[in-house]
């Protein structure tokens, strides 16, 4: 598991939401990328490793060799517990699973020792439907029947253009793949708040998976996406109606425990030296205090149809103030 990874987090957020916090154990890899072969010149691939013991005195520099030095050892990331491995790259040799990139999240069965899934829409549609047994918000169901198409409708363009969106914008090798990128982040994020103003979660009154898929965006939009791909055609913490609910989904109970802010800044900007010779870690505006604040989100359904006018107008004109609109 990575704390750091966005689709990773998914998982963490249905298990917390859930419950499932005693029934399903996880392992926190290190947030920054390593050559996972380091004594094979000839072998060059980099990525998800585990964390050295407590009390170590290893350091990590990025993959290049420079930045850092980085402990090898961080709070809340652990060895792997299972056998002798060095990286996510080993769990999937162990496997035998060797033909695609080693990627998390990983689920993996103890007592058959494999992996079980590495996809993340997999893994939490399981952990929302196949655990109720052990869990202790059993009656929380993210795939309402009610809310099916809803989800359906919003879920394709956040994946495209805003999960998907922000690397998009990041990874442009052309101005124009750039500019078509950016243009539609641009717009989706404005899409998204237009919709918030008007209900409580995206694709309805209640939370579901599709506000699971959208929150790990979200959460990392402003410490990271607006300053290392690029993104800053817009910010969450200028945006009303998505800060709030930002704020409600943070305060949630077993949410907060997932995010690693700390950890989410040292992956991105550790472990690309492309775009980041030097691993140098902005410091950034402390985004997560923002999330602790009181939100708005509870009266919601008790507002009167002209009070919610009021407030999309105003949260409207203040967006357009903000963004020179």
């Amino acid at each position: 598991m990575a704390a750091a990874c966005p689709w990773a987090q998914r998982t963490l957020l249905v298990r917390g939401l859930k419950g499932l916090e005693d029934v399903i154990s996880i392992t926190v890899v290190h947030p920054t990328w390593q050559r996972t072969r380091p004594d094979d010149e000839d072998d060059q691939h980099c990525g998800w490793v585990f964390a050295a013991p407590k009390g170590s005195d290893e350091t990590f520099t990025n993959s290049a060799g420079l930045g850092g030095p980085f402990p090898a050892h961080m709070p809340g990331c652990e060895p792997n517990p299972l056998f002798e491995s060095k990286s996510v790259r080993d769990i999937y040799e162990k496997a035998r699973d060797v033909e695609g990139k080693y990627t998390v999240p990983i689920l993996w069965d103890k007592q058959k020792e494999t992996i079980v899934s590495n996809e993340s829409s997999e893994i939490i549609q399981m952990l929302n439907r196949c655990f109720n047994d052990f869990a202790k918000n059993a009656s929380l169901d993210l795939e309402p029947e009610n809310l099916k198409d809803e989800m359906a409708s919003v879920d394709g363009w956040i994946y495209d253009t805003l999960n998907n969106g922000v690397y998009r914008c990041g990874f442009a090798s052309t101005q124009r793949a750039y500019d078509i990128a950016i243009d539609e982040l641009t717009d989706s994020f404005d899409r998204v708040a237009n919709i918030l103003q008007n209900q409580r979660f995206i694709a309805g009154d209640q939370i579901t998976m599709s506000d699971v898929r959208l929150f790990p965006t979200l959460l990392r939009f402003d410490e990271v996406y607006v300053v290392y791909f690029k993104c800053n055609t817009r910010t969450v913490r200028h945006t009303p109606a998505i800060l709030n609910y930002c704020r409600e989904i943070y305060q949630m109970a077993g949410v907060k425990e997932t995010v690693d802010m700390a950890g989410i800044k040292q992956h991105y900007f550790t472990s690309h030296p492309h775009l980041n010779k030097f691993s140098v870690i902005p410091r950034g505006i402390d985004f997560e205090a923002l999330l602790k604040q009181p939100h708005d989100r509870n009266n919601y359904k008790k507002q009167k149809m002209g009070d919610e006018k009021k407030q999309v107008s105003g949260e409207c004109s203040a967006m357009r103030a903000v963004h020179g609109l």
